[in-house]
């Protein structure tokens, strides 16, 4: 039997990845902090949780995954490398800068552990499922690709695409996340390009679906377990998320998107994480 995942730690690691993210585009004075917020608690959960890999060996054949779709929200990725010890904490200081290993977009010729570069939206389930697809060729039924799309994201064709694709394929390695908190950059998805029912969608494109709330620990780990599961389908997790979850003056704000705190904002939100984590304890 597996040990059961530590959700203090990932509680704390996902605080900590907000902490980053904000100072971190704070001091780039650009980037993504909404939806890289919102995806806390799912990529802490995923890293020091439920995904099989190794900072000292990031190329083991038998690792997980990881495919961030929304490359903007690079942010939350580096956070969670760096927690991880893929890299050194004093790079996260470097985000945007010109030579740095952290660009505005995932990189994976340049920052270890990213497995693909990401970026323009709509992308990342058609690679994860190639990825995939190699390793079910090369015979390794036990890793998983894990991809991270936002629901802005969805609006693409290309996702639906892939969606087919993975059903036909019965690719039940793959599992794919939605971060659902209804914003994109013009606005609430309803507004922009409603998404309708993103779960009965999936289901309609022959995935198993499942639902949790994107920022609670417990119901990530089980939504992730029950995935393990799957066979013959690759499963969708639809989880409900806030932009901007933890600082108070950027959640549910849809001007979030893709703005950078001033220092005395910074200040603020450091402040309100600091509170977060002293009540946590």
């Amino acid at each position: 039997m597996e040990p059961r995942p530590d959700t203090a730690l990932i509680e704390a690691k996902a605080l900590r990845m907000r902490a980053d993210i904000v100072e971190m585009i704070g001091q780039a004075g650009s980037g993504h902090p909404g939806g890289s917020l919102s995806a806390a608690d799912i990529v802490a959960t995923l890293y020091f949780g439920v995904m099989t890999h190794d900072p000292a060996n990031p190329k083991m054949p038998e690792r997980d995954r990881f495919v961030l779709s929304k490359g903007h929200a690079a942010p939350v990725l580096y956070s969670a490398l760096a927690e991880a010890g893929y890299f050194g904490r004093e790079h996260l200081a470097t985000l945007r800068q010109l030579g740095s290993i952290l660009q505005g977009h995932p990189d994976s010729k340049k920052t270890p552990g990213v497995e693909v570069s990401t970026g323009s939206l709509g992308q990342g389930l058609s690679i994860a499922n190639g990825i995939a697809l190699g390793l079910r060729s090369d015979g390794n039924t036990a890793s998983r690709v894990y991809c991270l799309l936002g629901d802005g994201e969805l609006q693409e064709g290309q996702v639906w695409e892939a969606a087919m694709f993975a059903s036909h394929q019965k690719l039940d390695h793959v599992i794919a996340i939605v971060d659902n908190n209804n914003l994109q950059i013009d606005g609430t998805c309803t507004e922009v390009m409603d998404l309708g029912d993103v779960a009965e969608t999936f289901r309609a494109f022959g995935w198993n679906v499942l639902g949790a709330d994107g920022h609670d620990v417990e119901q990530l780990l089980a939504a992730f377990a029950t995935a393990k599961t799957a066979q013959g389908a690759p499963t969708v997790i639809v989880a409900s998320t806030i932009k901007g979850k933890g600082v108070s003056f950027m959640e549910d704000r849809a001007d979030w998107h893709g703005k950078a705190p001033s220092a005395e904002e910074c200040i603020t939100a450091a402040g309100e994480l600091s509170c977060t984590l002293t009540e946590g304890n």
